[in-house]
């Protein structure tokens, strides 16, 4: 079974990004203990694409704005489904989750599952 790949673009407010680490940090620790592979969160630094269509203008971001573009690895779609399940119902996550606070915006994260095609 090839490897499965939960991944995400969310633009942000780059005086977010130290929240954004503190968040991620917590959570990636909830992934990993429950069974993730990886956990990778990644923030813009060479977005002036030549070619293509370039991260900032893909999820049109804001003056003073950069995007985050972060992934999670599985060993296969039925690992990921049984480790989101067991992070879902995890009470640190779910005492993260749903605050006023979080440092992005919610409603402007792209988010996928991904079967890996090529997996060297």
């Amino acid at each position: 079974m090839p490897r499965y790949v939960d991944g995400f673009v969310i633009p942000i407010k780059k005086g977010k990004l130290p929240a954004y680490r503190r968040l991620a940090a917590k959570c990636g620790k909830v992934w990993m203990e429950h069974g993730a592979l990886a956990y990778l969160e990644t923030a813009g630094e060479d977005l002036k694409a030549p070619c293509g269509l370039p991260f900032p203008r893909l999820t049109k971001v804001r003056p003073g704005e950069t995007v985050l573009f972060s992934f999670i690895i599985y060993r296969s779609r039925r690992h990921r489904d049984a480790v989101n399940k067991k992070v879902m119902a995890d009470p640190r996550l779910q005492s993260m989750m749903g605050t006023q606070d979080m440092p992005f915006d919610v409603k402007r994260m792209a988010y996928g599952g991904f079967a890996a095609l090529v997996d060297l």
